[in-house]
């Protein structure tokens, strides 16, 4: 039998699945703002960081290759993303960012307040102790 999870992990789950819903509708409506998709947004954020073959923005994305193929394609088709071969195995081709591509990734970032305001009132310390805990849950090696 599966143990009842005690009530302040009740409030805590809850409160994250808000913040994750409140950060879903901004991002949502600031890649609207730029004419894309969520989807097309999430991409164009992950190869601001790097350029990667499709494979592995399916498994970031966790969805089908065949899916993320058609995001980059209507990327490319605005300029805003390009293929080009890996430097290290010129069989596989990396989506990367053209200029445009990270100049939109950066607004697209620089436009998330939602979250940046209410985590500016908390001072370094408490950022820094959320960001651990965060971690933490996620099984992410301290940075």
């Amino acid at each position: 039998m599966t143990p009842r999870a005690d009530h302040l992990t009740v409030e805590v789950v809850e409160l994250i699945g808000t913040v994750v819903a409140r950060y879903h509708e901004e991002y949502e409506h600031a890649a609207a703002e730029h004419s894309l998709t969520g989807a097309q947004a999430r991409v164009l954020g992950l190869l601001a960081r790097e350029p990667m073959p499709m494979r592995r923005i399916a498994r970031s994305l966790k969805c089908e290759p065949s899916n993320v193929t058609g995001i980059v394609d209507r990327l490319e088709s605005r300029g805003l993303v390009e293929r080009r071969p890996d430097p290290a195995d010129r069989r596989v081709k990396l989506a990367a960012p053209t200029d445009a591509g990270l100049a939109t990734a950066a607004q697209l970032r620089d436009s998330l307040d939602f979250a940046r305001e209410p985590l500016g009132e908390l001072s370094v310390a408490e950022r820094a102790l959320l960001k651990e805990l965060l971690q933490r849950m996620l099984g992410i090696s301290p940075e």
